[in-house]
């Protein structure tokens, strides 16, 4: 119904006309409030743009803003203040980790009336939140501000989590936000392999090296490694460094022959041998493994000079037997294809190369404790025969008469380690049975230094051999410990939830590309090893890492079997089936448009292409892998900012490079629902204020505005963005425009009592 009786809606540039009520033609997507609009389809989804394809449009209720308190809000009626400016949906986010503050808050700061208080700003103004944990949280490897992991840390980072997951169990269902960034990983080997199959994520199909962080990064890559007992980093190890390593002995030829239990056995040239010609049982056993070769014009053993690329053979070459030899290995029914150990067990090539060094320090333990074994026997036959000597002077001593005694006496000299000083001391005479038992004397203390120093050295070849078998590449870790925390969090998410229909889910976070959990797959990859652990934990009643009732075995048998304890999460009427369902409903992801865009810098160009074609290649590569998160119903959480592709500036979407637009058609083609969170950073400085980058994504997503009256350049002027955005918001022109919070309802009239429509 129209009050302007000279409207004429069949007229040429009928929006240009003046109208003294909220104009819904003139709105520019008025169907995103629920409202039908000439030339759209229904609320909410895709219009035709001036080309005849379609265009995503989202309204002020589809795309909410973060809130971080105490920077962007101080409390709760600042909170209140975004909602009356116009916000639909609001992301709390909390800064600080563990003891909040005035200027960065936890969410342990808002008490129970304040929690009561967002619950009842919810329901009146109805509008949705979701939470952020603190921005320090970075995957659930423990890390510090030193670069170390520790389970404690990871322990301390799921505390926190568990309490911005109750901080929104208290407010309702609905996402909570965390980062990943587990740990740093060279780009150009960003290699996925778990039972699955490899994923190059590195590389296209061609082979061409689609990212890297610096230009020699190919030669001199650096990969972490940790001490999987203390969580500890370790080493780096230097793709350019070469290891001097053993060049192992092998048959050079087919031939019928044994193993060394003298079994016949069918010898491949290539296979392993020993110095008698027999097959190899296990190369990698400690004592009857495989051999280096012996040189016998040189009467040395040969090594050789490895690369990074060798021990990548090496790996493989050892994940294979493993394989082939799984059942016998670790005393399993299973192959290793359904043994969850075998992730674990599996070597990685950094693992192989920093295992070089300490293999062959282990060896040369080895070597020192069976040379001074074998003096120690060889001191222990001559001890003998000594104390044989000495048994029969002492009865020659009593046979014969006192003063006979003088004739067996010997002459002894200084010692010869005295040097050229010996000839000038005296002789000392000796009886023979003194010379022996003083001999004696010295053979047994040869014989302690000679057991101590082999018994030493073999402790130390274990002991090396200990530590090179739990030095590990972290996504071991990741896999066993950090995968196990997400699980936690989103059991502590299901069992805070109160309607299963609107549930508290963690949602994980892609944060920068150097760190894994930046690229798409990665997350997918911790996404579904965290739902895999949770269908654990809620299904088996004993688990590796339980509550124990009892103190623990810790014997060799026990430990090699695994320490099964009491399961805390164990829901004894639930289905794996079910489990499984729950788990996707608990942990999904959060996309942000802005850290994928990051990926940019370190895109490497095809040089036969122009820079418009590598644009447009990199922006292929993006949609991508948004489609390849989307598609598989992963995405839980949206965050829209925007970049140039080289720091996460926050821009406002659509004021940067990224596809932000493209991207959302996409997430929201294969269904998505929930919360699209803008994160306007720069704006708040940049900017007359933070809400502006929120009224620039509205803009750029088509969401609509409620004109009364007309424009302050009067009749015949368009209604646009620009004359409201900086205006009324920015309290420069009266209000002449209300969206959000201050659109009119049906039930609202004027002092005249006519409705607004």
């Amino acid at each position: 119904m129209q009050f302007n009786t000279g409207y004429n809606p069949e007229a040429p540039n009928a929006y240009r006309q003046m109208h003294p009520m909220a104009d819904y033609v003139g709105a520019m997507d008025p169907e995103a409030y629920g409202h039908t609009a000439p030339h759209s389809p229904e609320h909410g989804s895709y219009a035709e743009d001036s080309g005849g394809t379609e265009e995503l449009r989202l309204g002020v209720n589809d795309i909410g803003m973060s809130v971080p308190m105490g920077i962007s809000a101080a409390n709760v009626a600042g909170i209140y203040s975004k909602i009356r400016m116009g916000a639909g949906n609001l992301e709390l986010q909390f800064p600080t980790y563990r003891q909040g503050n005035r200027n960065a808050q936890s969410p342990g700061m808002y008490g129970e009336d304040q929690r009561q208080a967002l619950r009842e700003m919810q329901e009146i103004n109805e509008v949705r939140f979701t939470t952020h944990a603190p921005f320090q949280i970075m995957g659930m490897m423990g890390r510090d501000e030193r670069g170390n992991y520790s389970l404690n840390g990871s322990r301390r980072d799921l505390d926190e989590l568990k309490r911005a997951i109750d901080f929104q169990a208290d407010l309702g269902g609905g996402s909570v936000v965390f980062h990943s960034g587990e740990f740093e990983r060279p780009m150009i080997d960003m290699v996925l392999d778990d039972e699955t199959g490899q994923l190059n994520l590195a590389r296209d199909q061609s082979g061409r090296l689609l990212f890297k962080e610096s230009a020699a990064q190919e030669q001199d890559a650096q990969f972490q490694i940790m001490d999987d007992r203390t969580s500890a980093k370790m080493e780096t190890v230097q793709k350019d460094r070469l290891v001097a390593y053993a060049k192992w002995l092998k048959a050079d030829r087919d031939h019928e022959g044994e193993d060394q239990d003298g079994n016949p056995v069918f010898i491949r040239k290539g296979d392993y041998v020993d110095y008698e010609g027999q097959k190899v049982i296990n190369p990698y056993d400690k004592y009857r493994g495989r051999v280096p070769e012996f040189n016998k014009d040189t009467g040395r053993f040969e090594t050789r000079m490895m690369h990074f690329d060798d021990f990548r053979k090496e790996a493989n070459e050892y994940n294979e037997w493993l394989k082939n030899n799984w059942k016998t290995v670790m005393s399993t029914d299973k192959g290793w294809n359904e043994d969850p150990r075998w992730y674990y067990k599996k070597k990685y090539p950094e693992e192989s190369f920093i295992g070089a060094t300490l293999e062959t320090q282990e060896g040369y333990s080895r070597g020192w404790s069976l040379h001074l074994g074998q003096e120690s026997g060889d001191i222990i036959k001559n001890l003998d025969k000594l104390n044989k000597a000495i048994e029969f002077y002492k009865k020659l001593d009593k046979s014969i008469p006192e003063e006979e005694r003088w004739k067996l006496t010997m002459q002894e000299g200084a010692s010869h380690r005295m040097g050229i000083a010996s000839q000038l001391i005296p002789s000392e005479s000796k009886s023979p049975l003194q010379a022996l038992e003083e001999a004696r004397k010295d053979m047994q203390r040869a014989l302690e230094y000679s057991r101590q120093s082999s018994s030493s050295q073999e402790q130390q070849a274990d002991d090396t051999r200990e530590t090179r078998e739990h030095l590990i590449t972290p996504i071991k870790r990741l896999e066993k410990y950090g995968v196990l925390n997400y699980a936690e969090a989103a059991v502590h998410a299901m069992e805070r939830t109160k309607n299963p229909n609107d549930p508290v889910v963690v949602a994980i976070e892609n944060l920068f590309p150097e760190r894994f959990g930046g690229h798409v797959e990665e997350l997918k990859w911790i996404i579904k090893k965290s739902r895999e652990r949770m269908v654990d934990i809620l299904t088996k009643p004993y688990v590796e890492l339980g509550v124990s009732r009892n103190p623990v075995d810790m014997s060799e048998e026990k430990y090699k079997q695994g320490l099964l304890q009491e399961n805390p999460h164990f829901k004894s009427g639930i289905s794996r089936g079910e489990a499984e369902r729950l788990a996707e409903k608990h942990i999904k992801a959060t996309f942000d448009t802005g850290h994928l865009n990051l990926w940019r810098k370190y895109w490497q160009p095809d040089p036969k292409l122009t820079k418009e074609q590598n644009d447009a290649e990199f922006r292929r590569w993006y949609l991508g892998q948004v489609e390849s998160l989307a598609k598989e119903g992963m995405v839980g959480n949206v965050h829209l900012a925007d970049n140039y592709g080289d720091q996460d500036e926050h821009l406002s979407p659509g004021q940067g490079n990224a596809p932000v637009k493209e991207a959302m058609a996409i997430i929201k083609k294969y269904g998505y629902d929930k919360a699209i969170t803008v994160e306007p950073g720069a704006d708040a400085s940049t900017d007359l204020s933070d809400f502006h980058g929120l009224m620039k994504t509205w803009r750029l997503f088509g969401s609509p505005i409620y004109g009364i009256g007309g424009i302050g350049g009067g009749p015949g002027v368009p209604q646009r963005w620009g004359d409201i955005q900086y205006s009324y918001f920015g309290q420069n022109q009266p209000p002449r425009y209300t969206f959000g919070a201050y659109a009119p309802s049906n039930d609202w009239t004027l002092w005249s009592q006519v409705p607004m429509e």
